[in-house]
């Protein structure tokens, strides 16, 4: 049943207005169908602030104990899914402060709002929920990076081809793959605690847009919400969202390195490389060939990054033209971010969860491996004679163009004798460049592919984990 007009919740700012709002427009306004999931980060706002309030004396101490009884049991009301929400309820602020006026009566529920606007409180609210999520996202990606860190440990020995352009180049270890989105989701990770301590700076007690006036201690109530520190200036306190969109920039960019991450498995899943098996769990199967296990868990991490990225577009054409201070555009800010979020922490879960049940076929790895690989090797021996580069690349090439006149398999089935010919500073140490193994230990300077290298990097990579 709906509420009569006249047990309807008055609006907190109804009093300008005689005439009724279209229903269409009271709909087109509310957003408490998705910001409702602040309710925690609003209450404890309202604990916080009306203590603040309290130090002013405009709320007794009795007041604030009725005030702060009554914002628990709404909080448990929400917790256990019992709250119920009335037409009138724009917004998750709105749907508190009527329902404290329930519990403890209008007269003293009135007050909370003292000093303060839907202004500096939603952007408070949105700090808060964004830092906590953001400090829990922390948590998760670094679990993720960790799982990558102990698989590349385990197989430091495999190796695989490495590629550019797709094609084969040079041999690498799996584990130094792995180690190069490690490198990445690091750097995400290091991102993301600079923007937790630029979030996590207080707008309350800024009021609508020109100050308190009555002169709260801001520094109480930021310490009160754990804040680093207060916003300096009420104008930008009601109305920065770079907040946001540093947090949509960044959940862009982790989801474009998770959908990297995902195309090189999901290539390295087919047939046709047979590197790696999903686990079941991660993997689903064609409603029409029975043979089919389709790699969805990947294809949906590539997918879910366009989602974000439109996000961020978005909300960023919402923002440019915005005058000062606040304007309902900023309402725009809610639903991708929320979405942002929530899909970057299932992500972070999938990812995790293929990583770490995914099996390795070390004998298709080291099968894919190619003799014409190594002619940068080949290169480079001469190179040690004291040939140099551009040369030595030439006469490599030469080799290579040789081998496939003579339609051998590969470079190393040249004879010594063919590799006078093309250069007679080859000497007969020149079979010794054609080892796998040689070449990718070779290679053994900070950030190379060689077993002593690609160990730096991981323990590296662990010790920025903090």
């Amino acid at each position: 049943m709906s509420t009569s007009e006249t047990d309807k919740p008055a609006r907190l700012w109804g009093g300008r207005f005689t005439g009724k709002s279209d229903p269409l427009m009271d709909l087109y306004n509310a957003s408490l169908s998705y910001d409702k999931i602040m309710y925690s980060p609003d209450l404890t706002g309202t604990k916080i602030y009306t203590a603040g309030l309290n130090k002013l004396g405009l709320i007794t101490d009795d007041e604030l104990s009725k005030i702060h009884e009554g914002l628990e049991v709404i909080r448990k009301e929400w917790e256990n899914g019992t709250f119920k929400e009335v037409e009138g309820d724009e917004d998750i602020h709105t749907a508190n402060e009527r329902r404290l006026g329930e519990i403890i009566g209008k007269n003293i529920a009135g007050k909370v709002h003292t000093g303060r606007s839907r202004n500096d409180q939603v952007a408070t609210d949105m700090r808060i929920f964004v830092r906590d999520s953001l400090k829990d996202l922390s948590l998760k990606l670094k679990t993720f990076i960790e799982t990558i860190l102990k698989r590349a440990e385990n197989e430091i020995n495999v190796l695989m081809p490495g590629y550019t352009h797709l094609q084969r180049a040079q041999p690498i270890r799996w584990s130094h793959w792995l180690s190069s989105y490690a490198t990445y989701f690091t750097e995400d990770y290091k991102r993301l605690q600079q923007i937790i301590e630029r979030v996590n700076q207080s707008p309350l007690g800024a009021g609508a847009l020109a100050g308190h006036p009555y002169g709260i201690d801001r520094e109480f109530l930021a310490q009160g919400l754990g804040f680093q520190g207060v916003i300096g200036n009420s104008l930008t306190a009601v109305s920065d969202r770079d907040f946001v969109v540093e947090t949509l920039f960044w959940s862009t960019l982790f989801m474009n390195h998770i959908s990297r991450f995902a195309e090189d498995l999901i290539i390295y899943s087919t047939a046709e490389f047979g590197f790696i098996k999903l686990a079941d769990a991660y993997s689903t199967g064609s409603s029409l060939m029975p043979q089919k296990k389709n790699p969805d868990s990947l294809e949906l991490l590539r997918g879910k990054s366009g989602r974000v990225f439109g996000g961020l577009s978005g909300f960023l054409m919402s923002l440019k033209s915005i005058p000062s201070t606040y304007n309902k555009d900023m309402q725009e800010d809610k639903e991708p971010l929320f979405d942002a979020l929530t899909t970057v922490e299932h992500s972070i879960l999938i990812a995790t969860g293929v990583i770490s049940t995914l099996s390795i076929n070390e004998t298709k790895m080291k099968d894919a491996l190619t003799m014409d690989m190594l002619a940068t090797d080949l290169a480079d021996y001469l190179v040690r004679k004291g040939v140099p580069f551009r040369e030595t690349h030439h006469i490599s090439g030469e080799c290579v163009r040789k081998a496939e006149e003579l339609n051998l398999s590969g470079i190393d089935k040249l004879s010594f004798e063919q590799y006078q010919k093309i250069d007679n500073r080859f000497e007969k140490d020149v079979m010794d460049s054609f080892d796998f193994e040689t070449s990718v230990e070779r290679r053994d300077a900070i950030g190379g592919t060689a077993k002593s290298a690609v160990l730096k990097q991981l323990k590296n990579l662990q010790s920025q984990l903090v």
